[in-house]
């Protein structure tokens, strides 16, 4: 009768260098896919950080114009924490016949950060019209 004789466990104790080269490949690759994660992530914080940053900038720039109807026609622009703004007020046309309480007059507000991204914000004024 034949018999199989198993090997000893002493001798298949541990691992052959292809399954050792296998688990490191395995590894390799999940932790390149862990870095690529973290610099998208990282890229993304900082690129929300400066949006949050151009937005504030907006809002303080919106908050300090003139009043409504000491805000002129035409453009005016500045600078307020790096970021170069400008401001395009113009008429905007309506339909309504006759005298109106209120003209609506267009705002554009275009603001520029110092790595060159930019927001627009357009908003619609209601000013008294001039006193006739």
């Amino acid at each position: 009768m034949w018999r199989s004789e198993r090997p000893s466990p002493a001798k298949t104790a541990g691992f052959t260098l292809l399954e050792a080269l296998a688990a490191l490949a395995i590894v390799m690759i999940g932790l390149a896919a862990i870095g690529a994660l973290s610099n998208a992530s990282v890229r993304s914080g900082v690129h929300a950080e400066r949006h949050l940053a151009q937005v504030s900038a907006a809002r303080t720039i919106l908050s300090e114009l003139p009043s409504r109807n000491a805000l002129p026609f035409g453009r005016l622009t500045g600078v307020v924490d790096g970021n170069t703004w400008r401001v395009d007020a113009t008429a905007v046309p309506t339909t309504v016949s006759g005298s109106a309480e209120w003209t609506p007059q267009g705002v554009a507000l275009l603001v520029r950060s110092p790595s060159g991204s930019i927001i627009e914000v357009d908003t619609i004024r209601l000013r008294r019209p001039p006193k006739q």
